[in-house]
């Protein structure tokens, strides 16, 4: 082989390598924002639920106590998310933390409070408390998909992110390695009808 046929050669693997690695970077950025617009559709339907929630414990068809108790967890998970939207940092760190413990109290919360019989009191009762368990049951469906779908999109992330051309070319640049959202979502069977 001749120089001019050594240096097409080096010049088309070059080529392919520096198309590789483009390639590899703008996927690993559309999965990053895959998990960033997963989070957000997240943290949307938290606080649906956590309405809905609070306008079946204001509805007056349950007990004051288990109204209350849904009340206090709904408008703690409702100021969770008012104090993240403050400080900006929703989608910066993927830090959901403090929030996974707020959830599980509230879904206790809605477990607690909506036993078998409650269940068919609101049902067999006013249409205002059997709207606002449909809504309820509605959005923590909602709440469980998009909770998914986020440890989905990360666990791609990661999964990308641990082949060895992603680490040794640095194509992560600085962001974060995200992290799965794990809290209790399962609401009562019964809620369904």
């Amino acid at each position: 082989m001749d120089a001019l046929t050594w240096a097409v050669v080096g010049v088309a693997v070059v080529l392919g390598v520096a198309w590789y690695l483009s390639y590899s970077a703008a996927r690993l950025d559309r999965l990053h924002s895959r998990v960033e617009g997963a989070l957000s559709a997240l943290d949307a339907q938290l606080v649906r639920r956590a309405e809905a929630t609070l306008e079946l414990a204001n509805t007056g068809a349950l007990d004051p106590a288990s109204a209350l108790i849904l009340a206090g967890a709904a408008s703690e998970s409702l100021e969770a998310h008012n104090e993240r939207a403050l400080e900006d940092d929703l989608l910066e760190g993927q830090n959901f933390a403090g929030r996974e413990v707020i959830e599980s109290d509230l879904t206790e919360a809605l477990v607690a409070a909506l036993t078998p019989a409650v269940l068919d009191q609101l049902r067999d009762g006013e249409s205002l408390g059997a709207a606002a368990l449909q809504r309820v049951d509605a959005s923590g469906l909602r709440v469980q998909l998009a909770r998914r779908f986020l440890n989905d999109a990360v666990t791609d992330v990661r999964r990308v992110r641990r082949k060895w051309v992603v680490r040794v070319f640095r194509l992560a640049g600085h962001a974060e390695l995200p992290h799965t959202v794990e809290f209790d979502d399962e609401l009562p069977t019964a809620t369904r009808e």
